[in-house]
């Protein structure tokens, strides 16, 4: 949207965004990503996942780990590749 002002540019790439980057690539949305946690193994909940979303300033923003992440890759793949 022209009307709103630029986001800055992220200096650093953190596992919220690559996370976020993935799910824009992929146009997933949060049923599929659920389901994707789930087949890795790794169940989330609803407000678990749309806290990994939020902007870094917000309360109930969450940092995603490295455990998180790497369980969404493992569910990805398994998803696109098959089992």
């Amino acid at each position: 949207d022209e009307s709103q002002p630029l986001r800055p540019v992220e200096k650093r790439i953190t596992n919220n965004l690559v996370l976020k980057k993935l799910r824009v690539a992929f146009q997933l949305k949060d049923v599929d990503m659920h389901e994707i946690f789930q087949q890795a193994g790794f169940p989330v909940s609803k407000p678990e996942l749309s806290a990994l979303f939020r902007q870094p300033d917000h309360k109930n923003y969450r940092a995603c780990g490295d455990q998180l992440l790497r369980n969404f890759l493992k569910g990805l793949t398994l998803r696109v590749r098959g089992a």
